[in-house]
Formats: C-alpha cells, structure tokens, sequence
C-alpha cells in the first residue's frame, strides 16, 4: 500500500521542505494543508484550511480517507508563551480528529516540537538537554501537544513520534521563524547602507554556544522516525551535529556579503529594521528582485529572540544516533548554501 502523508503547516520552512523531501523519495502520495493553500503538482495536493475552525477542518479532510501519516508542523503565535497553548492544541486535536474519523489506515502522526519542551525560552536551562530530561512548571504548548497524542494513541491502531530540532534553517517566506532570511535581509541592508555587520543581540550571546537544524536534514530525520518501527512513541533532538559560536561565525557570514565587521553593537531588531522598508524597497526596484512585501521577508522579533540567548543552547542528539539515523550538516556551510539559494531566487541582491 502506498503511504499518504497529510503535511500539516506545508508553507511553512519545515513544512515546505518536508514536502520536498516526500517529493523526492517518490514513494509517497503528499497532501498539504495551510492557511494559504498551493499549486498542485503531481503527487501533491494543497488544501487551504483554517485549523482553529472545527467545522472548516472537518469539512476539507473529509474526503482524505487514505491517509497513512500525519505530519504535524503547524504553529500559531501569540505574544506570551501561555496564550500558545490553546490555540496550538485546539489545531492538533482538530487535525487529529477530523483524519483519524474518515483515514481506517492511519499508522502514524509526526509531531514537531522544539527546545521549548526543556525550558530553552525562558532562560539558562540544563545543557546538552536530553529527551529524557523532566519538564517544567510554565505552560508550554509543546508538551500539552505530546501528553495529547500520548493519551490518544493508547487506544488507536496508529503512534507517534516528537522531533526536536534547534533553530531551523532553510528557504521559506512567511514564516514567523526564519533566522536565515532574517540575517541575510539585515546584512544586504547593512552592505546598502554601507556600515559593518554588527552582531545586533546581547553580547553574553556572541560567545554562547550553540547549534542550529537545516530544514533538509530535518525533513529526513523525520520520514526515517515516523516509519522505522524502533522510533514509534518516542521523541528525538535533531541537530546538524556541530556547535558553534557567533563570534566565529559571524565573521564568515559577513564575508560571504562582503561585509566588514565591527564590535557587537546591541540593538532591538523588531523596533528598528521596520524603518528600513523603503531602504529595501528601493534596493528591491533596482536589483529587480522578486516582488514580496518587506514584512514577509523576514521576522525581526524572532532575530531578537534568538540573539538574545546568552546562554547555550546546545542538545544532545545521540538518541537518533543510537535508534539509526546517522546523517549531519555542517552548520557553516548551510548558511551559505542558504544565502547562495536566496540569491539564486533573487530574493536578497
């Protein structure tokens, strides 16, 4: 039987690329849902659908009777971390709900997690984090979605597994966490105005340790996880497998711009990037680049958000390792092959 894997969040950098990769493999018939839709391809249909509506998400799954794996990548933001609980887990279970009532043959359901689970964004938390760390009293959407399909898997026919990546890189626009686009938008501004790259986040962070997870590499990880029998009900960390920190990385980036760089200089990205639309803009006309709006490109709260970490943020992904999957990216190299990709889709000059 052919699997059917239903992407949830399809858009979106890891949706998106976890749609590529099921492509790719050519053993799997692909249904992607969003809030926006897509262009169908072979072996691929888009449904536009509003998760938060009961009765639209029953109403577009309905005719999915063949699913066989959900992949669950959706996100809904809200601006503090208890108010991310009901809508993400009303989604989930609406999700769950409508596939599994019209799907007989549902086998498994991905969830996609992050550092979150241990603490990660509410400050120093214990490092390398292990899956089997304990969790924390704070609210936190993550770990409701899991105790969710924990419970619901007890009585089905289908399991599931928790993939943890750190910050994920790859293409995608429209996404509220992106730090590829976010760094590449700010240093071709930079080069326009014809200052240095300055490191903008706090300066504990320059020096912190820390890991990121290429959009490829977790697509990957995520197939082998949802359909090798050792994987079910378990959760994995998923990173490229090297560590690093911005004081030598930063440098590198603002070579591949042909930037200089100067001292760290710590700014608010969200308050002060929003003034430099028309900059952009005007660099858009002349470059003839592809026409998207300046506050799609990128998103300047999660920029703050991520350099302000000046702790390390580091897991230890050995677990994966230990069930079976064995691939890595180098960090360095990802970044600019991302900024090489962005280029070559003439979405940065």
């Amino acid at each position: 039987m052919r699997n059917v894997a239903l992407v949830v969040g399809a858009r979106g950098v890891i949706g998106g690329n976890l749609v590529e990769h099921l492509k790719n493999t050519e053993e799997w018939d692909i249904i992607g849902l969003s809030r926006r839709g897509g262009t169908d391809e072979p072996n691929v249909q888009h449904i536009a659908v509003d998760l938060l509506d009961r009765t639209d998400t029953d109403h577009k799954l309905a005719g999915l009777t063949g699913v066989t794996h959900i992949f669950y990548a959706a996100y809904q933001d809200r601006s503090t971390w208890a108010e991310l609980v009901a809508p993400n887990m009303e989604m989930l279970r609406n999700v769950v709900d409508a596939a599994e009532s019209v799907s007989p043959d549902l086998r498994h359901v991905s969830l996609m997690q992050g550092y979150k689970v241990y603490g990660a964004h509410l400050g120093t938390f214990t490092t390398p984090a292990r899956e089997s760390d304990p969790g924390h009293l704070s609210p936190e959407f993550n770990t409701e979605q899991q105790r969710f399909l924990e419970a619901r898997s007890a009585d089905a026919r289908w399991t599931w597994t928790a993939m943890r990546p750190s910050v994920v890189c790859g293409f995608g626009l429209g996404n509220p966490m992106n730090l590829a686009t976010v760094i590449a938008v700010y240093a071709s501004i930079s080069k326009e105005l014809g200052v240095p790259l300055r490191f903008p986040g706090k300066s504990g962070a320059y020096s912190a340790l820390l890991e990121m997870t290429d959009a490829g590499l977790l697509a990957e990880a995520t197939v082998w996880a949802a359909t090798a029998e050792q994987c079910a009900n378990q959760a994995f960390n998923i990173t490229n497998g090297d560590l690093f920190r911005w004081e030598s990385m930063w440098p590198k980036i603002a070579e591949f711009f042909e930037l200089d760089t100067a001292a760290p200089l710590q700014i608010s990205l969200t308050e002060t990037m929003p003034d430099m639309e028309s900059v952009w803009n005007s660099m858009a006309q002349r470059h003839r680049l592809e026409p998207t709006a300046y506050t799609e490109i990128a998103t300047w709260p999660f920029g703050d958000f991520v350099f302000g970490w000046d702790y390390d943020f580091i897991a230890d992904g050995s677990k994966a390792r230990r069930f079976g999957f064995h691939r890595h990216v180098e960090t360095e190299k990802m970044f600019m092959d991302i900024f090489s990709d962005l280029r070559r889709r003439n979405i940065i000059p």
